[in-house]
C-alpha cells in the first residue's frame, strides 16, 4: 500500500470521531515554519482525509450492494449523521489554514495552483448552517437508493430486478418487449409519489443551501462546489443547442431507418433496443466471472498494461460488496441498488467496481467504462496528495468512455465477447451509434437541472411540464400514446438527479473527448491514442481541465463545430460497418 506519512495510525477506525479528532487538531495546531514543513503538513492532511473518505466509501458500497440489509443501511445512516457534521467544520478550519500557509510560503504555482484554487473555493462556499442540510440530503439520497433497490417485477414466472428486465427489450417478440416494458413502468409508477416527495425536499434544501452561501441559486452553488472553473452555465446552453441542431437530427435519421427495418408505422418505447433486423439479442457473457475474464483478455489485446491493472481487482465472483477488501461486485441481484460506479478507497488506494450485470451488451459497456475509471485511479496511486489523485469529472469520464470505443476492435477474438464476426460488427455498430445517440439524453438531464434550480419554487405539475418540453426538444421519435404517466416521470430513473446534482453534463463533454481520442486511434494508430491516454491519466487532477484534455491530444471544446465534425465522422464509420 503506498503511503506518504506515518501520521495516521495503521489501525485507525475513521468511523469513530474520537479517533479522527486528535489528528485534525494536531494538524490545526502544528507549527509550520519552512516549505518542507508545509509539504509534510499537506501530506499528513491528505492521509487523514483519505482515511475518512475510505471509511465513508466502504459504508456506501455496503449499503448499495445490500439495500435490503438493515445493518448496512443503519451503519451508513449513523455515519452520515455523526461524522460529516463534525468533520466538515474541522476540514474548513484546515482549508482556511492552508490558504494562509500558501500565502505565506508561496509554493511552486505549477505544482500547487490547482489545489490552492480549489481550496479557496471551498473556503468561500462553506457555511456551518449548511452542514445539517448536507446530512439530510445524504439521508434522502439513501432513501431513494433503498426504494430503487427494492423494485422487482414478476415476469415469466419469477421475480426479477429491473436491471434483469432490460434483456427483454432485445427480444425479437414485440409482445414480450411490450409486456416487459409495461411491467417495469408500472412498477416504477407505484413508487412515483414517494420519489417525487424525496425530490421536492431535495430541491428546497439545495436552494436554501445556496442562498445561505450567499448565492442566487443552486446553479451557482453547484458550479462552484464542482470546481467548474473552465466553463459556465452559458456554455452548457451552447452544448444543448449543438445537440439539438446536430445530434437530434442524426438520431432521428437512425430511428427512421429502424422504423423502416422493423416495418412499423411508428416506434414505441419498447422498439428502441431490439435488433432492427430481427436477430436475437447479443449474448456476450454469462455471469460476472466470465465478464471479468473476457474483459481482461480484451484489455490484454488493447494494451497489456491495462490488462494487468484490471486483473489485480479479482475474478468477478464476489457478491458481498467490499468485505475483506474485495474490488468487484458485478452481478445483478435483489436488494442491490441500480446502476454502476467505480469508487476509489483513498487510504488503501484500491478501486471498487459496482454494477448490475445481466448478460447484455450494455454490461460490456459498463464493465470497460468502469475499468477506465479504475485505470485512472491506479495510475495515480503514487501521488502523495489525495486531492490530485482525483481529476475533474469531465476528464474522469474521458478515461472511462474512451475504453468503450478503444476496446471495440478486440471484442471479436475467439475467446472474447463476440467470437462471431457478425455479432462483433453488430456490437460495434451499436457502440458507435450509441456514443452519439447518448448526447440528447445528457442534454435533456442537464437542461432539466438548469430549469429545476432556476425555478426552485415550482410545483410538481410545473416540473412535469418542464420535463415534457425538454423531452420534446431532445427526446426520441416515439409514440407515448397511453403512456403519458410514465413519460412524465422518466427522469426518476436517473440517480444522478438525486445523489449527485448537476453531475451529468460531464458525460457529454467527456464523450466528445473520447470520440476525439477514438478518431486519433483511427488516424494515427491505436498506440498513439493509448500512450496519450496513459500520460494524461497519470496527471490525475494536478492540472486544470483544458490541460488534461491537451495532454491526451484532444480539445476541450463542446460547441457546434466540433459536435458536427464528430457526428459526420461517426456517420461515415456506420456506413463502413456491416449491418
Amino acid at each position: 500500500m503506498p503511503t506518504t506519512s506515518t501520521y495516521v495510525p495503521t489501525r485507525l477506525d475513521a468511523t469513530r470521531w474520537e479517533e479522527i479528532e486528535p489528528l485534525l487538531t494536531g494538524l490545526r495546531e502544528r507549527a509550520v515554519r519552512t516549505p518542507e514543513d508545509l509539504q509534510r503538513w499537506l501530506e499528513d492532511r491528505s492521509d487523514v482525509e483519505a482515511a475518512c473518505a475510505e471509511a465513508e466509501s466502504d459504508l456506501y458500497i455496503s449499503m448499495t450492494c445490500h439495500t435490503d440489509d438493515a445493518e448496512a443501511a443503519g451503519a451508513f445512516t449513523r455515519y452520515i449523521e455523526t461524522i460529516p457534521p463534525k468533520l466538515k467544520p474541522a476540514i474548513f478550519e484546515l482549508d482556511k489554514r492552508q490558504v494562509e500557509l500558501f500565502k505565506q510560503f508561496k509554493p511552486d504555482p505549477r505544482r500547487y495552483e490547482v489545489i490552492d484554487r480549489d481550496t479557496r473555493a471551498e473556503v468561500d462556499l462553506f457555511r456551518p448552517e449548511n452542514v445539517p442540510i448536507q446530512t439530510e440530503l445524504e439521508k434522502l439520497s439513501q432513501e431513494y437508493q433503498t426504494i430503487s433497490g427494492a423494485m422487482t417485477v414478476a415476469f415469466e414466472g419469477r421475480e426479477q430486478t429491473l436491471p434483469m428486465m432490460a434483456k427483454y427489450q432485445e427480444s425479437t417478440d414485440r409482445a414480450v418487449r411490450e409486456g416487459a416494458w409495461r411491467a417495469v413502468a408500472e412498477r416504477r409508477l407505484r413508487d412515483a409519489d414517494a420519489i417525487e416527495a424525496i425530490f421536492d425536499r431535495m430541491i428546497a434544501l439545495r436552494d436554501t443551501m445556496a442562498r445561505q452561501a450567499g448565492l442566487a441559486s443552486f446553479v451557482q452553488y453547484a458550479f462552484k462546489s464542482r470546481r467548474r472553473f473552465d466553463y459556465t452555465p452559458e456554455q452548457c446552453r451552447v452544448f444543448h443547442d449543438a445537440v439539438a441542431r446536430v445530434v437530434v437530427p442524426f438520431v432521428k435519421r437512425q430511428q427512421a431507418r429502424r422504423r423502416a427495418l422493423l416495418g412499423a408505422t411508428e416506434l414505441r418505447p419498447w422498439d428502441l433496443a431490439v435488433d432492427p433486423k430481427g436477430r436475437p439479442p447479443l449474448k456476450p457473457f454469462n455471469g460476472g466471472v466470465e465478464l471479468m475474464a473476457k474483459s481482461v483478455r480484451t484489455f490484454e489485446r488493447l494494451d497489456p498494461r491495462l490488462a494487468r491493472m484490471l486483473a489485480t481487482l479479482g475474478d468477478g465472483s464476489n457478491t458481498n460488496g467490499s468485505a475483506n477488501g474485495a474490488c468487484l461486485d458485478l452481478d445483478s441481484r435483489k436488494g442491490k441498488a441500480p446502476g454502476g460506479y467505480q469508487a476509489m478507497r483513498d487510504r488503501t488506494r484500491r478501486p471498487f467496481i459496482f454494477m448490475n450485470a445481466a448478460g447484455l451488451h450494455r454490461d460490456v459497456e459498463t464493465m470497460v467504462h468502469e475499468a477506465g475509471h479504475a485505470f485512472h485511479s491506479l495510475l495515480c496511486v503514487d501521488e502523495p496528495l489525495m486531492h490530485y489523485r482525483h481529476a475533474p469529472l469531465e476528464f474522469c469520464e474521458v478515461a472511462s468512455m474512451s475504453m468503450e470505443l478503444l476496446t471495440m476492435p478486440h471484442w471479436s477474438a475467439a475467446d472474447g465477447f463476440y467470437p462471431s464476426r457478425a455479432d462483433a460488427d453488430r456490437a460495434r455498430r451499436k457502440q458507435v451509434e450509441g456514443s452519439v445517440s447518448l448526447l440528447p439524453w445528457i442534454a435533456t438531464i442537464d437542461a432539466f437541472q438548469h430549469w429545476l434550480y432556476t425555478h426552485p419554487s415550482h410545483t410538481r405539475e410545473e416540473r412535469a411540464q418542464a420535463w415534457l418540453a425538454i423531452d420534446d426538444r431532445f427526446g426520441p421519435d416515439v409514440s407515448w400514446d397511453g403512456l403519458e404517466a410514465t413519460r412524465r416521470t422518466l427522469w426518476h430513473r436517473q440517480s444522478h438527479l438525486f445523489g449527485a446534482p448537476f453531475y451529468y453534463i460531464e458525460y457529454g463533454i467527456a464523450q466528445l473527448g473520447a470520440l476525439q481520442l477514438w478518431l486519433r486511434s483511427l488516424e494515427e494508430g491505436p498506440r498513439a491514442a493509448i500512450e496519450s491516454y496513459l500520460a494524461a491519466l497519470r496527471l490525475g487532477g494536478s492540472r486544470p481541465l483544458p490541460e488534461l484534455f491537451a495532454a491526451a491530444g484532444i480539445r476541450f471544446d463542446f460547441g457546434a463545430d466540433i459536435v458536427a465534425r464528430l457526428v459526420e465522422r461517426v456517420e461515415r464509420e456506420l456506413e463502413r460497418l456491416p449491418e
